[in-house]
């Protein structure tokens, strides 16, 4: 089993390069209380966007303190992520942020290939609407725009796939996909911009809706497995990089 550090490390704001401990924002008033559902949801994306590092000790009391609520709803959002594989609780020790874990990658990169190659190629049968086809331009336009901001850009390539999704009216299947591709998504988040060149997202990007929109299957099916497979190309150099927020347990 993985050790824990005994002592974890304080974070600086979350404005600075690194993330800072949970918890630590100011707090909400109590009269605003959040729900299980958000709490969940603004944890892990800190979580998936590494303002919350693998090892980082979390606090019930603080998260509580921050969104303005009890201590209950703070556990049962824990609860979800521990489910997820993004938190980890060490009896006597605390509950952690759970490294990245390379098998957890390739699993989901696994259900994800199988989802969206039918999902392309359910697109290219079909095709697009109007509609769906100027959601799928503008995520690709705001990628384009976000070269140099991650975070922004993760949101712009979720919007993309996604798009595909709503196009052929299956958008309720991301939410399983979000669910598995938690960790697939850190991995992801870390290789931006340098490791993972967002160019050569940007045109695999683009090679998936010129196959949709001329409605070649084996092409539209060629593109999406081969953007899928391009985290696992620089999944051993960031390991080996980041050896204290990656676990190479395949």
């Amino acid at each position: 089993m993985r050790e824990v550090p005994a002592v974890v490390p304080e974070l600086p704001p979350e404005n600075a390069p690194t993330p800072k401990r949970a918890g630590a924002d100011v707090a909400r008033p109590m009269s605003a209380p959040l729900s299980v559902a958000t709490i969940h949801a603004t944890i892990r994306q800190d979580i998936i966007l590494l303002r919350l590092r693998p090892g980082t000790r979390v606090s019930e009391n603080e998260l509580a303190r921050r969104f303005g609520t009890s201590r209950t709803p703070v556990r049962e959002a824990l609860l979800r992520l521990v489910e997820e594989g993004l938190i980890e609780v060490w009896p006597q020790r605390g509950t952690f942020i759970t490294p990245i874990s390379l098998q957890a990658v390739r699993r989901a990169r696994f259900v994800r290939e199988a989802m969206e190659v039918a999902i392309l190629r359910r697109a290219a049968e079909q095709g697009l609407s109007a509609e769906s086809r100027k959601d799928v331009d503008r995520a690709i336009a705001e990628q384009e725009a976000a070269r140099d901001e991650p975070e922004r850009f993760t949101r712009a390539d979720d919007a993309f796939h996604r798009a595909f999704a709503d196009g052929i009216d299956v958008g309720n299947i991301w939410a399983v996909l979000e669910r598995e591709k938690a960790q697939f998504d850190r991995l992801r988040f870390l290789s931006l911009p340098d490791v993972t060149p967002v160019s050569t997202l940007i045109s695999q990007h683009k090679a998936m809706l010129v196959a949709v929109s001329k409605g070649d299957v084996a092409a539209a099916e060629h593109a999406a497995r081969e953007h899928l497979s391009e985290v696992l190309k620089v999944s051993d150099t960031l390991a080996a990089t980041h050896p204290e927020l990656i676990v190479d347990d395949t």
